[in-house]
């Protein structure tokens, strides 16, 4: 029998309720340490992934400005400078600071059993 109920998920993980036919394993959790990005290709989809205050946040990996691979780039608290021409965006939100009508594509996020999971929706 097949529940219509989305799942719930667990706090503090940047993660909210989408079906769970959309979760794809990205790394490990504990290759993710506080205060660090890493880039992840669930599905061939540059996906960034970063950790601030023990959240987990993902978005897409590339600039919009130019492509830019944000991976290169730094954190600072929840700000992603990109690599390139230091442009910089929300990782919470994905918008660019600058001008907020423009941004990165935000992915839910999920820890389960020590891996980390993104919903590309």
């Amino acid at each position: 029998m097949h529940s219509t109920q989305e799942p719930k998920l667990p706090a503090g993980t940047g993660a909210t309720s989408f079906g769970a036919h959309n979760w794809t394993y990205v790394l490990d959790d504990s290759s993710l340490l506080e205060g660090r990005m890493a880039p992840g290709y669930p599905l061939g989809v540059n996906v960034l992934l970063a950790r601030v205050g023990g959240t987990v946040y993902a978005v897409s990996g590339k600039c919009v400005h130019m492509a830019c691979p944000l991976f290169m780039g730094r954190l600072e608290g929840h700000t992603i400078v990109c690599p390139c021409h230091d442009w910089r965006f929300d990782i919470r939100t994905g918008r660019f600071l600058n001008a907020p009508e423009l941004g990165l594509t935000v992915y839910p996020t999920k820890l389960e059993s020590g891996k980390l999971f993104v919903n590309l929706g």
